[in-house]
Parts: C-alpha cells; sequence; structure tokens
C-alpha cells in the first residue's frame, strides 16, 4: 500500500455531500495524526469557500500547477498550498479552473495532468483528498485517473442512488484506459433521515443492490441543521459544533477509513527485490 493515498470524493449529481465530506473526513483524519491534503477541483471553489478562503484572493490555484504540468514549467509544487488552522492543507481553486478544463481538451496525456502534478507533493502527506465537481468531465477525469481510489456519497433518496450507474460506467473505463488500479473504497450514505420512510427504503435499496459487491459503509451522515450551517461559517463540523450527530458521524467515518486501509495494509507485500 503506498505511503499516501489519493482519494477522489466523487458523484456527478450535486447536493450529495461531497464538499462537506471531504472538509470534514479531512479534518477528522487529521485530528487521528494524519497528514492531509485536500484538493479543490471544482471551478466553483466550495471547498475554499467552506475553510474560509475568499477564491478570488489567490494568485496561485490549482489550474496553475495544472497549466504549468501541460506546459512543463518548472515552478514550486508546494506554492499555492495554504495551511488551514484545523491542521490540514489546502489547494484551493477558483474560476479560472472552468478555463483549465478546455484548455486541457487539448492537451497531451490530458487525463494525466492532475496525476502528475500530486505526484511532485503527495510524498509529504498521508492523504490527499480530491473535491471533485458534480460532473463527468475532463476535471473529474484527472481526478480518477489521480486517485488510488473513490468515495461516492449518495444521498438517501431514489434520484442520488440512481446516478451511480454512470459513475460505476466512467470508472470502469478510467480502468480500462488511464488508471487499472482505481478502486472503490465504498458508497457513504450522507444527509440521512431515518424518520421518513423515504430515507429507510432508499438505503435498503442501495444495500441489496450494491451490498453484494461494493462496501456500504457503516457510517452514515445524519440529516443535520448544523452541517448545513457550516459551509458558510469558513470551518469544519468539529469546530462550529464538536458535540453535532454530523461531527460524531464524520469522526466515525475516519476510523472507518482508517481500519480498512490497515486491514489492506497487512495484506500488502512490498515489492524487496
Amino acid at each position: 500500500m503506498p505511503n499516501c493515498k489519493v482519494i477522489a470524493i466523487c458523484n456527478q449529481k450535486g447536493g450529495v455531500g461531497k464538499t462537506t465530506t471531504t472538509v470534514n473526513l479531512g479534518v477528522a483524519l487529521a485530528t487521528e495524526g494524519k497528514r492531509v491534503l485536500l484538493v479543490d477541483a471544482d471551478p466553483q471553489g466550495d471547498l475554499t469557500t467552506c475553510l474560509g478562503y475568499n477564491a478570488d484572493d489567490f494568485n496561485v490555484t490549482l489550474a496553475d500547477k495544472m497549466v504549468d504540468v501541460v506546459r512543463e514549467e518548472r515552478s514550486d509544487p508546494y506554492r499555492g498550498i495554504v495551511q488551514h488552522p484545523e491542521k490540514v492543507d489546502l489547494l484551493p481553486s477558483n474560476m479560472d479552473l472552468e478555463s483549465t478544463e478546455n484548455y486541457l481538451v487539448t492537451a497531451m496525456s490530458r487525463e494525466n495532468v492532475l496525476k502528475t502534478y500530486l505526484n511532485k507533493v503527495k510524498h509529504g502527506y498521508d492523504y490527499v483528498l480530491i473535491d471533485c465537481r458534480p460532473s463527468l468531465g475532463m476535471l473529474t477525469l484527472n481526478a480518477l485517473t489521480a486517485a488510488d481510489s473513490v468515495i461516492i456519497p449518495v444521498q438517501a433518496q431514489y434520484l442520488s442512488a440512481k446516478a451511480m450507474t454512470q459513475l460505476f460506467q466512467t470508472v470502469e473505463k478510467i480502468r480500462s484506459h488511464t488508471n487499472p488500479e482505481l478502486a472503490i473504497d465504498g458508497i457513504l450514505l450522507t444527509i440521512v433521515d431515518n424518520r421518513t420512510n423515504l430515507a429507510k427504503s432508499t438505503v435498503e435499496t442501495i444495500r441489496r443492490n450494491f451490498g453484494n459487491y461494493l462496501r456500504i459503509y457503516n457510517t452514515q451522515i445524519p440529516i443535520a441543521v448544523k452541517a448545513a450551517e457550516v459551509a458558510s461559517k469558513g470551518k469544519s463540523i468539529f469546530a462550529y459544533e464538536p458535540n453535532s450527530k454530523a461531527a460524531i458521524a464524520y469522526a466515525e467515518l475516519a476510523k472507518e477509513v482508517l481500519s480498512i486501509d490497515k486491514q489492506k495494509e497487512r495484506f500488502f507485500t512490498p515489492d524487496v527485490r
């Protein structure tokens, strides 16, 4: 198992908790003593905003890093990475990334640009979490090519669950063409309201349809007012409301992720030749 694990937080459907999961899983992993880099791979810059920054204030963003790779320009790969007070690092993004996505279409090895960049910095981290945009365009293809694995947040609603099929097809294409080792770590059920029959039936349907061949995390992220509020506060749920149900859930998710990775590590035999 590599020293640094790169995880894409991905679902082409919006509003399923990708950014919230990236922030809070990242901070929870940092709380467990892990070195974490969060990468904002969405031109909307929601991850950057959720951590309390104005996306337009940065002179160097992910867009610059990817353009440097395409142009084969030498630059400090760490320049532009910012240290957040909650002990995670962030590579920010803004709308410049939109034009970068268009620029990538004609680039050589266009799906490998983000991977090439991350290979320059990931040795300094235990985990890199990539917050993907809600589409399956060139930026998301770059994220999946760069990633070791994918976590798929899924809202406990029918349409959100149905959208997973297209993502699975994309993962298979990535495996066939640019990243044969890409794994799906699991499905994370988010914004779960167990008071409703719809949520309960959707959770049961997901477990029945996918549980035999994909991990569905035991941890579920509950619907919570505090979790919705925190996006505008520039901090994680742990700094905003540490005793909330959402904070407890994300802490449990981090422990589950670490436990699963530790189990995999026991079965990994390094090449000692």
